[in-house]
């Protein structure tokens, strides 16, 4: 067994993985089927004990479970990168990040940005504190209920590196993956020209003024703003091209300078707090000049009054100036400004002041409006018109509640950054939902508290003054800021800097991992790079849609943009999450409990909503293009057809569905059991084991293909009324038990060759079973039975050839009906050998039934006297870990013992009655050829229609019944020939049927030991012999195997994995 282990580490490293074969096409691989490993071992040194003889035939292609545990725990070799799990079988160094560093400082760093320092003390100011903190719970409980949609996804298996396209995609399909991956990318990289908007604004607002190419000193109103945004966009060209060759050169020192940047946007946040605090000990000096009411520009003026007394005289000062034509005191001023007083008020009364109350509503302007003071006195003609207006501070666009969600939103964007990461992180089930929900958790208080103490501490005209124009040109959360405003000045520009450099990292890497995967053809040329993997092209064209921001100009402009895009892309995680809630899909099992698809659909309408509020023509034209990605991709994989009215469009969609699924086999995480139901008609075509559908029913829960079939014995043209009578009682029944499928009753010369043709001919193109469920043949053992029992062996052969699973119910009778409930019991997994799967997923979906959803599950499985059974339960809790399968588990050990001798007593035993009823069941061709033969001869004396070495009936033939004198016949038999029967009583049991008794016997013992209680027990069928020599054996010992067990469901894999830990 450690030589096995070895190989296995050799030679594999990630549980389920798709290589490409040689001609081109993926290919479905897995260490748990058909393993290379395990075929090219010596099978003498796995297999040379005598307690697994009965399973030894198949086991290259279902090998021990305690041979691969360790195999099937080890799923952390993950690759990571643009490049799915699935296209690369390398070894991979194990990712080591933990939630803090590979979540959630992430995610805080992603979600705090520009709009907080640039935005947030405006916002406040227009909308009031009320209504921005209701713009902040909304947007804040969009990501959250987002989050927490992202984190059942995220924790239903194992996602690599890809974040929200990879899950999206997974889980919607690619039209909705490609359509939401380039909404994503958008979104990422107008994100990219927000964060350098902000970084230029900074600069040439706060910074270094003089430094602008196209000078604003002297230019008022229009003139003035295209000079502004005309600085933006050459500066924003030359910094985008830099920050393009920083990423192309050296991504590697951005990562390393994250860290960085982060601390800055902390050290800011933290520098505000300080700040708040000191304005309630010592509110800093920071005067606001205002004439009347109205706010005047800083640069306007030196002293804030009219005139001022020098010497005993009066002078007057450059305010003066401003709005008289001389500066002496008898020239004409302007109207408003001699009917007004100025006034000086303090731009940070203080959070103990009472500002809050005056701040509390909005505040909503036209643009150019003068900002004025709520409050306070003004002495204004209405019917004159306003004079001298570039010398107070005006608005620069006009305000409304959905402009300020617009512009808000992209604040809390960022929450994918963990899960972005998920190929890096140690345990990425444990750190995604709680990284991520921590970091929203933390902004979301931060954004709120920032609502409030904004209001409570600054004067409203200060927090209405987007650039600062009435306080000397500072920032306005600078103002606030202790100790000093380049604080915050310097920490916003660095943080605005890092945000760029990292969305020009991230969104390249996105569409790389959109293009390699090859959904949008046009697209793949993008998914090529360096020799290291760096994604040049893709670089390239984010570089140009990212300039193409920087062209707008303004940030109030592009953030309503990046708003729609991650809208959207938020909208179809929640969709995802809440699709495959409802759908109920047997994958989903996320380790992320608490979720709701009603959570999920409250994400998605507000999503919805927000999109429609921030800008109804930006959200038009944001789902037109993911609406003409989707119809692309669509398109392309299939030809599209046109029908006249709902019946030709509802044949057209099932038509395409059909081809669809033609295109090859479903992947692992959407298999479920389509189940062929094989059930027998009594001479009134009534089926004679209904507790199958029951069964069913429970199995299914109403999902997926079921068919019901049976066989009417005879030919069409004489039969067809009665396979009508069984196909409405196969219906009747069906609706009984609530199952939701189709009928499928043939006519056939016999029974064995009519269910032949169920199993091969059932379903309709793609939609086909891949489970038979055949009930167990009761009174086999019974002469009259015996055709019955050969029949269900050529089953079991038939879907092994076939690559079908095969669910066996043994005492179908006392399983229970629809409308049972066990309050509380154990369903009982014997996992001998590992054939798919199929032992896990049973119990999964049994449990999501009413029957049976009290019941718990417990898994055993088998130690062999080389095994550690210790690290075997170690790497199976491991297993079911990343399965999001509770159960209990134990493994019991079953050491090598010696062959008892009631073993080859009731070995011995069943080998004579196997003789005896090989020469009982000649075909009655044969004893009528015999009879010919004699005749031919001119024999005499009459023979024996019989002989010892005559053979067995082939399977499948007409087989005539034995008369009454069954009995008398088989004593016949002994004595017509003494020879045959003193062999019968001095033979010796065959020595590989004494082993499987051996196993029968011993694993029957270990069962009914730990599940002679149990509800239900789930065993591993084993197969039936290559050879048609035992047939009876093999029934014995499938009889032994399970004596003294009520229910048992006996189950063989199709050869294909049908369980993944993978997302």
């Amino acid at each position: 067994m450690h030589v096995f282990h070895a190989q296995l580490d050799l030679t594999l490293t990630v549980p389920c993985c798709f290589c490409v074969t040689g001609d081109g096409n993926p290919k479905e691989s897995s260490p748990f089927i058909n393993s290379s490993a395990a075929t090219n071992m010596d099978k003498s040194q796995q297999y040379d004990g005598n307690n697994m003889a009965l399973f030894e035939e198949e086991m290259d292609t279902s090998p021990m479970v305690s041979s691969l545990l360790s195999t099937l725990a080890n799923y952390s070799n993950l690759p990571t990168g643009s490049k799915e799990h699935e296209e690369d079988c390398s070894p991979y160094k194990a990712p080591q990040l933990g939630t803090l560093m590979g979540v959630y400082l992430p995610c805080i760093q992603n979600i705090f940005g520009v709009i907080l320092f640039l935005r947030m003390t405006w916002m406040v100011g227009i909308g009031g504190v009320f209504g921005s903190f209701i713009i902040v719970f909304m947007c804040c409980s969009t990501t959250m209920l987002t989050a927490i949609s992202m984190s059942a996804i995220a924790t239903n298996g194992v996602v690599p590196a890809g974040g929200s396209y990879y899950m999206i995609s997974r889980s919607l399909g690619p039209e909705f993956g490609g359509a939401v991956g380039i909404c994503f990318y958008l979104g990422t990289t107008f994100a990219g020209a927000m964060y350098i908007l902000g970084c230029i604004e900074i600069l040439l607002i706060y910074i270094v003024p003089q430094a602008a190419i196209f000078k604003i000193e002297g230019l008022e109103g229009p003139e003035a703003e295209a000079a502004l945004l005309n600085n933006m966009r050459v500066y924003g060209t030359i910094v985008l091209s830099f920050m393009a060759l920083v990423v192309f050169v050296g991504v590697k020192y951005v990562n390393k300078l994250a860290l960085v940047f982060l601390a800055c946007v902390i050290l800011s946040i933290l520098s505000v707090y300080a700040g708040v605090i000191k304005t309630a000990i010592d509110p800093p000096v920071f005067p606001v000049c205002l004439l009347g009411n109205r706010t005047l520009l800083s640069k306007g003026y030196d002293v804030c009054a009219k005139v001022i007394e020098i010497d005993n005289e009066t002078v007057t000062t450059k305010l003066w100036r401003s709005f008289c034509d001389s500066e002496y005191l008898n020239a004409t001023c302007d109207e408003y400004f001699n009917n007004n007083n100025v006034t000086e008020i303090q731009g940070i009364p203080g959070v103990t002041s009472g500002i809050l109350a005056e701040n509390l509503f909005g505040n909503y302007l036209e643009k150019g409006m003068i900002l004025e003071k709520r409050g306070l006195a003004s002495d204004v003609d209405p019917d004159s018109p306003t004079t001298n207006s570039n010398r107070y501070v005006l608005a620069d666009i006009t305000s409304f509640f959905t402009l300020l969600v617009g512009i808000y939103f992209p604040s809390v964007t960022g929450i994918m950054a963990g899960s972005n990461r998920s190929g890096d992180l140690r345990d990425a089930q444990k750190s995604i939902p709680i990284g991520t929900i921590a970091a929203i958790s933390t902004t979301s208080t931060v954004y709120m508290s920032c609502v409030v103490l904004f209001g409570a501490c600054i004067e409203g005209v200060v927090l209405r003054d987007k650039f600062g124009e009435g306080v000397s040109g500072n920032l306005v959360i600078g103002t606030l800021a202790w100790p000093s405003p380049w604080v915050i000045v310097f920490g916003s520009f660095f943080s605005t800097c890092g945000a760029g450099l990292q969305s020009l990292t991230g969104a390249p890497r996105l569409l790389q991992a959109i293009s390699r995967d090859g959904i949008i053809p046009f697209l793949r040329i993008f998914g090529h790079g360096k020799a290291n993997g760096e994604p040049t092209w893709a670089l390239l064209l984010t570089a140009s849609i990212c300039e193409i921001g920087i062209i707008i100009a303004s940030l109030d402009a592009v953030a309503p943009i990046l708003s729609m895009f991650f809208l959207m892309c938020y909208m179809f995680v929640n969709l995802a999450c809440a699709l495959q809630t409802l759908l109920r899909t047997p994958n989903w099992r996320p380790r992320f409990k608490f979720y709701h698809w009603a959570l999920s659909f409250l994400g998605m309408s507000l999503c919805l909503s927000l999109m429609f509020m921030c800008s109804w023509y930006y959200a038009i034209v944001a789902m037109g293009i993911a609406t003409c990605i989707y119809k692309y991709i669509e398109f392309y994989r299939a030809e599209k057809e046109w029908g006249d009215g709902i019946r030709g469009i509802s044949l057209s969609a099932a038509r395409f569905a059909l081809m669809r699924l033609e295109e090859g086999p479903p992947h692992t995480k959407n298999w479920r059991p389509q189940i062929l139901v094989l059930v027998s008609m009594d001479a009134e075509q009534n089926i004679e084991q209904p507790r199958l559908l029951s069964l069913t029913n429970q199995l299914k829960a109403g999902k997926g293909l079921t068919i019901v079939g049976t066989c009417v014995q005879g030919t069409f043209l004489d039969n067809y009324t009665d396979a009508h009578k069984a196909d409405q009682s196969l219906r009747k029944l069906m609706e009984t038990e609530k199952v939701k499928g189709f009928t499928q009753v043939v006519i056939s010369s016999n029974l064995r060759d009519g269910t032949s043709h169920l199993i091969q001919v059932g379903g309709l193109g793609g939609l086909k079973h891949n489970t038979v469920m055949v009930s167990w043949p009761r009174n086999w053992k019974q002469p009259e039975c015996h055709q019955e029992f050969r029949n269900f062996i050529e089953v079991v052969r038939e879907t092994t050839i076939a690559s079908i699973a095969l669910l066996v119910p043994k005492n179908i009778s006392s399983y229970p009906s629809n409308g049972e409930r066990f309050t509380e019991g154990h369903i009982d997994v014997w996992w001998v050998v590992h054939d798919g799967g199929m032992l896990m997923l049973l119990p999964f979906l049994l449990r999501q039934h009413k029957v049976w959803r009290k019941c718990k599950m417990r898994i055993f499985t088998v130690a062999q006297m080389d095994d550690n059974s210790i690290q075997m339960k170690k790497d199976l809790l491991t297993f079911l870990y990343h399965l999001r399968i509770d159960a209990v588990v134990e493994v019991v050990e079953m050491h090598d013992g010696d062959i008892s001798a009631y073993t080859y007593e009731k070995t011995l035993i069943m080998e004579q009655r196997s003789q005896i009823l090989k020469q009982m069941h000649l075909t009655k061709n044969e004893m009528e050829r015999e009879v010919q033969l004699s005749h031919s001869k001119n024999v005499s004396t009459p023979t024996s229609p019989t002989s010892p070495t005559s053979p067995a009936a082939p399977a499948g033939g007409a087989v005539a019944r034995p008369d009454n004198k069954g009995a008398e016949k088989e004593k016949s038999l002994l004595t017509a020939t003494p020879e045959a029967g003193k062999d019968f009583f001095n033979m010796k049991p065959n020595q590989t049927d004494v082993r499987r008794m051996h196993t029968a016997m011993r694993l029957n013992e270990v069962i009914t030991k730990k599940s002679k209680e149990a509800k239900l027990v789930l065993l591993n069928m084993p197969g039936p012999p290559k050879n048609r020599v035992g047939e009876e054996n093999y029934m014995e010992f499938l009889e032994v195997l399970t004596e003294g067990l009520n229910r048992v469901l006996l189950v063989r894999g199709g050869g294909r994995e049908v369980i993944t830990i993978y997302s």
